[in-house]
């Protein structure tokens, strides 16, 4: 530190006579610089990386704070991380989209984050202009009054009146200088120089009052005894960082408010000063080697993380779905947990993140691989079931028990040891096997129990509940007489062959007074079933409960793009409702699922 930041030392020794405007210019010392070095060497330091839903929430955020305008660092710093997330999971889907064969001119896809950061971006743009705008009309506000003190303080040595106190209204103007507002930095250093000047010119009329001039420098000598007392307990501030900040602060108070003193004190205080200073900034080797230290472990932990990443893209043995399912899950932990540790050295950085990128879409592309290799398994399998169902079908009529029987047994065990077939024919082929199977079967009992069916007297019955369902509408207590008839329906045994067909005219009506009553099938309270119409009834209940949530969780997506969602907005009321009936007809399906696993 070279100079004092009102006059300098040199300066305050002249003549008062001599000291000019241009003397007392207010020069920024070489320590203030180091500290804002030191400031942004720390602010660099805290720069973690943070995921995309955190930094959109984050941004979100600030722009509903009272003061979302004076954030625009911290809002341009995660506007930044936000807007290298999407760019890098942009570049992801390219690179899978040429991976898939595909030429790169033609890709085209749209981030799902992108309007929701668009629009957060324009929100707060708005709200910093609006911002700056009041900055300047207060800072004008403020550089009126500060020229007004001016104003004040040269009437003070030029046509104070006879009678004034001089003490009390130099010590009211720069009490009022000092509270005094913020003005624009290009008015600030002519401003102040001002203000010093027409003080030194207020100085040098007191020589003619020399008791006055005493009080005045015993007065501004308290004021650097108190910032040197306040420094020397910054020597033993543990939190280095927190030293430096404050010392900035008291370099700050020394340049605007140590005013001069008299002349036996004026070095020794500014020399005192200047060596305590030092002493402070000599620490900031200590905060360096302390950044330094836990910015290398956190490059170990990412490499570790990298690494870790690079072995499940490379398992020692073949792998299978579950090890791709687990290995998904575990990725997607480290790379949140890569995200969360802290920063590395500078140096390293871009290296690292690049490194970090490219081991994951390494590890996406081959388990991309591995499922494209399993859709060509799964065909494979699927011509294997066909065959099965061809040769059910062919059978199912076939009355050679001996030979039948064990081949139906046959035909279901080799269906379990078949791998799986492309999940949208999974559903359509059971059925196709199971109806098959279940005629064979079905046909066997009956031949088989004959003798105690009486199949007439089943048919006279079923048609009995065939009618009497034609004739249900949708008036109060439909859905229960529908109940009824469909559990007596279940209770009843066979009919003959040539009538089976009833079986069919009841499942269609029965279908017709549902649609009517607006209720489901699985929904329908009904006893009298067979453990196999059991088993049926939840493999349904579970594959309808799948796409009920999944169709909630799209529309509560679809929400999250609008900003503080509600029910009063009318776009979105017909939304809110349909995500209601949605749930309340997904918890009825639970709950009947719950019953037959139940039992009840």
């Amino acid at each position: 530190m070279t100079t004092e930041n009102n006059l300098s030392e040199n300066e305050e020794k002249k003549n008062p006579n001599e000291v000019s405007q241009e003397t007392s210019e207010n020069t920024v010392s070489h320590d203030a610089h180091s500290h804002e070095d030191d400031t942004e060497h720390l602010e660099e330091h805290e720069d973690v990386e943070i995921s995309l839903a955190d930094a959109l929430k984050e941004m979100e955020k600030l722009i509903n704070a009272p003061d979302a305008g004076e954030n625009s660092k911290k809002f341009n710093q995660l506007k930044e991380k936000a807007s290298h997330h999407i760019h890098d999971e942009v570049e992801d889907k390219k690179h899978e989209y040429a991976e898939a064969g595909n030429t790169s001119e033609n890709f085209s896809y749209e981030h799902p984050s992108q309007a929701k950061f668009s629009a957060l971006v324009n929100i707060f743009r708005e709200k910093h202009d609006e911002f700056q705008k009041g900055q300047e009309e207060e800072q004008k506000k403020n550089l009126d009054h500060r020229q007004n003190i001016i104003e004040r303080l040269k009437n003070l040595y030029t046509n104070s009146e006879p009678g004034v106190n001089l003490f009390k209204s130099i010590r009211e103007i720069k009490e009022e200088w000092s509270k005094a507002g913020q003005v624009a930095k290009s008015e600030f250093k002519i401003l102040n120089n001002n203000y010093f000047h027409h003080l030194n010119q207020f100085y040098q009329m007191l020589d003619l009052n020399k008791e006055f001039l005493e009080q005045e420098y015993s007065h501004n000598l308290e004021k650097r005894q108190h910032i040197i007392a306040r420094a020397q307990e910054l020597e033993n501030e543990p939190v280095i960082q927190k030293a430096l900040n404050e010392l900035q602060y008291l370099h700050k108070l020394w340049k605007e408010e140590a005013e001069p003193v008299a002349e036996e004190f004026r070095e020794k205080t500014w020399e005192e000063f200047k060596e305590i200073s030092n002493k402070i900034h000599e620490r900031k080797s200590e905060l360096s080697a302390s950044i330094e230290k836990e910015q290398t472990a956190n490059l170990e932990k990412k490499n570790q993380i990298i690494a870790e990443i690079k072995k499940l893209s490379e398992p020692s043995e073949t792998p299978n779905h579950n090890y791709w399912q687990n290995s998904i899950k575990r990725v997607e932990e480290l790379r949140s947990d890569f995200l969360k540790t802290g920063s590395v050295p500078r140096k390293l950085s871009n290296q690292n993140w690049n490194d970090f990128k490219t081991t994951l879409r390494g590890f996406n592309t081959t388990k991309n691989n591995y499922y494209k290799s399993l859709k060509g398994s799964q065909q494979a399998n699927l011509e294997e079931k066909l065959k099965l169902i061809q040769t059910a079908q062919d059978n199912q009529s076939n009355e050679e028990w001996d030979i039948a029987v064990p081949l139906f047994k046959k035909l279901q065990e080799d269906w379990k040891k078949i791998g799986h077939v492309p999940k949208s024919m999974t559903n359509k082929i059971w059925d196709e096997f199971r109806d098959a199977c279940n005629a064979f079967f079905n046909n066997y009992r009956e031949k088989s129990n004959t003798s105690t069916d009486n199949w007439k007297e089943n048919y006279k019955n079923k048609k009995s509940l065939l009618d009497e369902l034609k004739l249900v509408s949708n008036e109060e207590g439909s859905i229960e007489k529908i109940e009824a008839i469909k559990t007596a329906w279940n209770n009843i045994g066979k009919v003959p062959r040539d009538k089976i067909s009833i079986n069919t005219e009841f499942n269609k009506t029965l279908r017709e007074k549902l649609k009517i009553n607006k209720i489901n099938e699985l929904e329908l309270k009904e006893e009298g079933l067979s453990e196999n119409q059991l088993t049926d009834k939840a493999r349904k209940i579970k594959n309808q409960i799948s796409d009920l949530e999944a169709e909630i969780v799209k529309l509560e997506n679809n929400l999250a793009f609008f900003n503080k969602p509600s029910r009063e907005n009318p776009l979105l009321r017909d939304t809110y409702n349909t995500i209601d009936e949605k749930k309340a007809h997904l918890e009825t399906l639970r709950q009947n699922l719950h019953n037959i696993i139940a039992g009840e």
